[in-house]
């Protein structure tokens, strides 16, 4: 009785929280990124706070690459307006991705159409890079762009959110309380532990490419379980924000929105050594 109910909490919590945002474009939003617009631009440990002069140093430089902030499943761009916000203050030029379909379709398939979208970024900024800031089931669509088609060699950081890189049993709990495969949504089906879609995907190098690859997690994730299925390995940087901030509580979502993991974005895509600052805003 007691496993039902807590299979029930998950259940709700999957359906509240990983109904989380996508994206469109970001300084001066376009009308409907699904539909693909022309974008517009718009583990070591360390000290619990960064000072105020390295973070004045991690500001962006003028020919900083593009930032590509990529959404999750069913959520809508204005939930990463406030992330785009605080990369515009830093100097970064952010644009954001709202996954087609509300991300609800086939994962492959959105990689595809992300394809395009980052092309149409980089034809606009004249960048030769983007950069890549993916939450949840965005940063699933990202790596399928960069392992499966092509895409390394057009961007130059990835950082995800709370990604199920190794997939979730979150996912799994729909059949246990009798709703079926995912209640019928094809990318829940592709997140689960074990998934075809995952076994292909974390096939051979986890991080091909000259790609600069950061993961971000935290123990309160709702979603992600086990927490570790947020890594990748191959030589990328995880970071788990309750490693140097035991008392910062941070949820699914609150991964795309909470100061301290903004930090870990931000020396993320300076190259700087990880070092969040556990007081920021």
């Amino acid at each position: 009785m007691l496993l039902r109910k807590t299979a029930t909490v998950l259940a709700a919590a999957l359906a509240a929280t990983l109904a989380l945002p996508a994206a469109t474009a970001a300084a001066e939003p376009a009308p409907n990124a699904a539909a693909e617009p022309v974008p517009t631009a718009a583990a070591a440990s360390g000290p619990t706070a960064v000072p105020a002069a390295e973070e004045a140093a991690e500001r962006a430089d003028a020919n900083a690459n593009p930032v590509i902030v990529v959404g999750g499943l069913s959520g809508f761009a204005a939930v990463y307006e406030p992330l785009a916000a605080r990369l515009r203050g830093d100097g970064f030029r952010p644009f954001i991705y709202e996954l087609p379909g509300l991300g609800f379709g086939d994962i492959p398939t959105s990689a595809r159409a992300f394809a395009g979208y980052v092309a149409q970024v980089r034809a606009v900024t004249g960048a030769a890079k983007v950069d890549v800031v993916a939450h949840s089931q965005g940063g699933l669509v990202a790596r399928y762009y960069l392992k499966r088609l092509n895409g390394t060699g057009a961007v130059g950081r990835y950082v995800s959110l709370g990604t199920p890189e190794q997939g979730t049993y979150v996912a799994n709990i729909l059949n246990f309380i009798g709703l079926g495969s995912c209640a019928g949504v094809v990318s829940c089906q592709q997140m689960m532990t074990g998934s075809d879609f995952i076994e292909d995907l974390n096939a051979g190098d986890d991080t091909p490419g000259a790609v600069r690859y950061t993961t971000v997690r935290t123990w309160q994730d709702e979603l992600v379980r086990p927490v570790g299925n947020a890594t990748l390995a191959d030589g990328a940087t995880n970071a788990l924000i309750q490693a140097w901030c035991p008392l910062r509580l941070v949820g699914h979502l609150g991964l795309a929105l909470d100061g301290t993991t903004y930090t870990v974005i931000r020396q993320a895509l300076r190259d700087r050594a990880i070092r969040p600052n556990c007081f920021a805003l």
